[in-house]
């Protein structure tokens, strides 16, 4: 299955691709995208990202993607109705949610694969990627 071009075009860190593993970005941050696909990238994974969730919907529709890193609170599309979407489109994807809201609000939605609150914690983030992705992968 062919793989969407990187968001950044470069690795500083050396390490090795995780296992080809591509995370998709869908945050309307421009300065958190950027945040995350440096972390990401320096972990060796292939990043991609969207800006909205339109976006990040046709390019996950696409296939290749492993996991995705989804913020709520979008313009247009919300960050709720692209996992709804997301949900029906592509079920078992992973879809760590990333909010600046309390995790008492969004405990239990469907779908979720973990929750993590903003200001992000990035240890705790790569912790929970790892984890996740190294699940079996659900069939859908």
């Amino acid at each position: 299955m062919a793989r969407h071009p990187l968001i950044q075009s470069f690795d500083m860190s050396g390490n090795e691709p995780q296992l080809e593993k591509q995370i998709l970005i869908i945050d309307d941050d421009v300065s958190i995208r950027h945040m995350l696909g440096r972390v990401l990238l320096g972990e060796g994974y292939t990043v991609v990202a969207a800006a909205n969730g339109e976006a990040g919907l046709k390019i996950a529709e696409k296939g290749g993607i492993d996991l995705i890193l989804l913020d709520l609170k979008m313009p247009g599309m919300s960050g709720q109705e692209t996992l709804k979407v997301l949900s029906a489109q592509r079920p078992g994807l992973p879809v760590i949610i990333i909010s600046a809201f309390s995790r008492q609000q969004f405990a239990g939605m469907a779908g979720v694969s973990a929750l993590l609150q903003k200001p992000l914690d990035f240890p705790t983030l790569l912790d929970t990627i790892k984890r996740i992705l190294a699940q079996p992968v659900a069939p859908g």
